[in-house]
């Protein structure tokens, strides 16, 4: 039997009673969705994972979303990407590698693949390294700040179309390659989201939101940042310090989150993340 345990006031729970390295069950997969519905963030601490139960647990839970790193560079399929510095047992990236530079986009705050057309339902996070010293996961729900704005902010925003835009996001810290900037041009996404299941609304932007379609360029980045930093405001915030045998699964549809940063020349962090499809794109919900 499940059982949760609360780690935040706006959302997140810690959750035992399940083994998430063994096949999933009906039921316990609609307790899982109904979780991830409820609390946005679940986390199951000391899980025995492997690629092969994750991939398996991705599964459970809809279809696995392609790799957009691999896909845009090579046109491959993969469902894993590696979050870290680690090479094999021996080597890791140091803090000058190129592929260590570009993983610092994930410290600005975002939803996993808001740039897509069906952009992301949930990620699912396994850490097997973790950093002595700093690598936290910073969460913020935009679901709990769009409670916050007024009866008359919620209704001026309700009808917007935002632009989400992977590449002015993250040349904003390193090049993309331009097979990967080509493959994600940018995507119209709703600015206001309701959860099917429960009729929860949530705003949705993060670093990937680049204009408001309709709006003059100052106007659009001007609600933009506002809501950015409405939501994630350092008292709202969960860091998610990491423990090996750590699983996160969280909610895309409503959370931004970003990473704290490490320093690779004195850790190895080696972390494995698949990501599920949303059920369409959000113009359609």
């Amino acid at each position: 039997m499940l059982t949760f345990e609360s780690i935040h006031p706006d959302f997140g729970a810690k959750v035992s009673g399940i083994d998430l390295s063994q096949p999933l069950d009906s039921a316990a997969v609609a307790e899982l969705r109904v979780a991830i519905d409820s609390y946005s963030l679940l986390h199951f601490p000391d899980q025995q994972m492997s690629d092969e139960a994750q991939l398996a647990l991705t599964r459970s839970l809809g279809e696995p979303e392609p790799n957009h790193v691999v896909f845009g560079k090579t046109g491959k399929v993969e469902y894993f990407g590696t979050i870290g510095n680690v090479i094999d047992a021996d080597t890791k990236r140091d803090e000058s590698h190129p592929l260590t530079h570009n993983q610092k986009g994930n410290n600005l705050w975002h939803s996993d693949s808001s740039f897509r057309l069906v952009p992301s339902y949930v990620s699912i996070l396994c850490a097997y390294e973790v950093p002595g010293e700093g690598g936290e996961t910073l969460y913020a729900s935009q679901r709990a700040a769009f409670a916050r704005l007024s009866p008359e902010q919620q209704a001026e925003i309700d009808d917007l179309v935002v632009l989400h835009d992977y590449v002015f996001s993250r040349t904003k810290v390193a090049p993309v390659d331009p097979n990967h900037a080509a493959s994600l041009p940018p995507i119209p996404q709703k600015l206001v989201r309701t959860n099917p299941n429960n009729g929860l609304r949530n705003y949705y932007v993060g670093s990937h939101a680049r204009s408001i379609v309709g709006w003059h360029g100052v106007d659009s980045r001007r609600l933009i940042d506002e809501l950015n930093e409405a939501a994630t405001r350092s008292q709202d915030e969960y860091a998610h310090r990491w423990s090996p045998g750590d699983v996160v699964i969280y909610d895309n549809r409503c959370l931004l989150h970003r990473g704290a940063g490490y320093d690779a020349d004195r850790w190895r962090r080696y972390m494995r993340q698949t990501r599920v499809q949303g059920a369409g794109p959000t113009l359609d919900e």
